[in-house]
C-alpha cells in the first residue's frame, strides 16, 4: 500500500489499523511493517528514540513495502513537524492540541509557503512525496491529538479545521483529564466512554477521520465497530514484555508439572 493510498483511506474515514512503535530498533519496526498495518507510527514524544533512530525507522517501514509510516511529534511546533515530514513521514500526529487555533498551527506547519509555514529542505521525503509543494501539500496527512480537557470541551471547532485531516485520542492523558487517578482508571471509565463518543461524534459531523490507540487488537476493533475510523495497536516494548514474560511463565509452569 502506497503513502497516497493510506492518506486516501484515512482522509475518506475508511477503516485503517496501525501499529505503534517506540523502539529505536529499525530492523524489528522493518518486520512489523512487513506484517499488514496500514501504518507504522514512530512515537518521538514519548519513544525512544531520536532523530537518527527516526529516519531509520522511517526508512525501515517504507523498506517494508506495505505500511506508510508516520510520526507522533514532540511538540505543535514547525521544527519537528517539518523534520519529521523531511526524514519521509507520509503524515504526522500532533499532541495537545486544545483548541482550534492549535490546530490551525499544526496545520501550516505541515504546509509550505503560501499555504503555510514549512521550511523547504525535503531531503529523503523528496525521493517519495513531492519535491514539488503542492505535491507534498496535497499527501501529507496532519491528525490533532484530542488529550486534554480543552481539547474536548473544543472538540467540534477542531475537527472543522480545515485542512485537518482527523483528530486521535490520547486515552491515557484524556483519562488523566477527566479526573483518572491513573491511565485506564474504573472510577471514571463512564465519563471516559462518554468523551469518546463525543470525540468521534465530532470527528463524523465534520467529515474527518477518527483515530484511537488501543492496547491490544481486540480493543481496536471494538472501536472501530463503535465508529472510529482508525486505530493504533499497542507498541513494541509493550509487547516484547509481554510475549517474553509469557514464554518465562509458560516454561516454568511445565517444568513444575514434570517434575510431579
Amino acid at each position: 500500500m502506497s503513502i497516497i493510498d493510506v492518506t486516501a483511506r484515512i482522509r475518506a474515514r475508511e477503516p485503517a489499523l496501525g501499529y505503534w512503535s517506540v523502539l529505536d530498533s529499525p530492523v524489528s519496526t522493518e518486520r512489523i511493517a512487513r506484517l499488514g498495518y496500514d501504518y507504522v507510527c514512530l512515537d518521538a514524544q514519548h519513544g525512544l528514540l531520536g532523530y537518527s533512530g527516526l529516519l531509520s525507522g522511517l526508512t525501515a517501514i517504507d523498506a517494508g513495502g506495505v505500511s506508510a509510516g508516520l510520526v507522533r511529534v514532540e511538540a505543535n511546533d514547525p521544527s519537528p513537524i517539518g523534520r519529521a515530514l523531511d526524514a519521509g513521514a507520509a503524515g504526522v500526529i500532533v499532541p495537545l492540541i486544545d483548541t482550534a487555533d492549535d490546530a490551525a498551527a499544526a496545520v501550516s506547519a505541515t504546509r509550505y509557503p503560501p499555504k503555510g509555514r514549512r521550511s523547504y529542505g525535503p531531503m529523503r521525503s523528496a525521493l517519495r512525496i513531492g519535491p514539488r509543494p503542492a505535491d507534498s501539500d496535497a499527501t501529507v496527512l496532519v491528525l490533532a491529538m484530542i488529550e486534554t480537557a480543552q481539547g474536548l470541551a473544543d472538540v467540534e471547532a477542531i475537527c472543522a479545521t480545515p485542512g485537518l485531516d482527523g483528530v486521535y485520542v490520547g486515552p491515557s492523558d484524556l483519562c488523566l483529564a477527566l479526573g483518572g487517578a491513573f491511565p485506564g482508571d474504573p472510577a471514571i471509565a463512564s465519563q471516559f466512554e462518554d468523551a469518546l463518543v463525543t470525540v468521534r461524534e465530532a470527528a463524523r459531523s465534520a467529515g474527518v477521520a477518527a483515530g484511537i490507540h488501543t492496547p491490544d487488537g481486540g480493543t481496536a476493533a471494538k472501536r472501530l465497530a463503535e465508529g472510529y475510523t482508525f486505530a493504533s495497536v499497542a507498541s513494541d516494548l509493550v509487547h516484547l514484555e509481554q510475549v517474553a514474560k509469557s514464554h518465562l511463565t509458560d516454561a516454568r509452569d511445565q517444568f513444575r508439572q514434570g517434575e510431579q
